[in-house]
């Protein structure tokens, strides 16, 4: 999974993003308000650990501007402020979790789990648009019941596409979810790609190319 941790404070971002890793998740670390905000819309992250006091943007203000862009990411306030009222603001603005210094870093990874359950809709591990269904656990598109044979890069796109329908996301965006934040591939990567998917799924779903920007997979073909 992709991760962004939004932490001005450097040790801990980096302990953070360390124990992350070793749970074999990809992380981005942003150090102000500013800086998560262009990776929250850039890189495509599937969850953001947000800490609420931040330089430039802080963290309320940036999970509502997201929020009001209708980019609906999964968000984990991380702050030192305990009080019920904060809370309530956090969540209230559209954040998902709370969790407040010092923490455990199991109970972190435990909250990680539980968003992306819930990210992942009441079918739990299925996701679907179209007449696509792609089955997460076993790593597996179908259309209208009959597997399609997919790429390991193809899998991972549609998967990255049907997480975020309806959402335009740019070529830069997809190629750091879908390649790794530090990965290289060829300019035209994305859209070889997309052509690739559009070939096998055919019309059981639609993957629009919204000029100028990227793509966007709409839930209905």
């Amino acid at each position: 999974m992709r991760i962004l941790i939004a932490e001005d404070d450097t040790r801990l971002a980096r302990l953070v993003e360390r124990g992350l890793t070793a749970e074999g998740h990809d992380v981005q670390v942003a150090q102000d308000g500013e800086e998560a905000l262009f990776l929250a819309r850039e890189a495509g992250p599937d969850l953001i650990v947000m800490d609420v006091m931040m330089p430039r943007v802080d963290g309320f203000e940036a999970v509502r501007r997201l929020r009001a862009e209708r980019l609906d990411t999964p968000v984990i306030f991380l702050t030192a402020r305990g009080q019920i009222d904060d809370r309530v603001k956090g969540l209230d603005i559209g954040g998902d979790d709370y969790l407040v210094k010092p923490f455990a870093f199991d109970e972190l990874t435990a909250r990680v789990r539980a968003l992306v359950r819930r990210a992942a809709g009441a079918e739990g591990d299925l996701l679907h648009a179209g007449r696509v269904t792609l089955d997460v656990r076993r790593h597996e598109a179908n259309v209208d019941g009959s597997v399609v044979d997919l790429s390991p890069t193809e899998y991972r796109l549609l998967e990255h596409l049907m997480r975020h329908t309806g959402q335009a996301l740019t070529r830069q965006a997809i190629l750091s979810a879908v390649w790794g934040f530090d990965a290289e591939p060829e300019p035209n990567a994305v859209d070889l790609y997309v052509h690739y998917l559009r070939r096998k799924l055919g019309d059981a779903v639609a993957i629009a190319t919204v000029r100028g920007v990227g793509y966007r997979l709409d839930r209905d073909a």
